[in-house]
């Protein structure tokens, strides 16, 4: 008797996304918001909101973040704003990261327009 074929275990959200977090403290990111915003948007079901020290230290969070994403598996669907490195965004299945400097974090307010009120 054959046995069936192996299934390969899904990789959801939730799992893309502990691994994301665990990229960014890798990195010594600071200030890690995770936000649901699946009653918000169809885009994503998490976002992430970070801030690196330095337009390198950005650059540095969001490739890391890319790698292990990568090492998981999963190919981002694009990355966006590393050769300023003020504000790159991971654009991850069903994650968003944005990896900000401070003072641009803080000028759009990314947290308070997408929290669930």
């Amino acid at each position: 008797m054959n046995k069936p074929a192996a299934r390969r275990p899904r990789r959801s959200a939730r799992t893309l996304k502990s691994i994301v977090v665990a990229a960014l403290e890798d990195m010594k990111a600071v200030n890690v918001k995770v936000l649901d915003v699946r009653k918000l948007t169809d885009i994503a079901d998490t976002m992430v909101v970070v801030s690196g020290n330095s337009d390198r230290h950005v650059r540095s969070i969001a490739d890391n973040v890319v790698q292990k994403a990568k090492a998981f598996g999963v190919q981002p669907f694009g990355v966006e704003g590393t050769r300023d490195g003020e504000w790159v965004l991971v654009d991850l299945p069903d994650v968003m990261v944005h990896v900000m400097l401070p003072r641009v974090r803080e000028f759009y307010g990314l947290e308070k327009l997408w929290s669930v009120k």
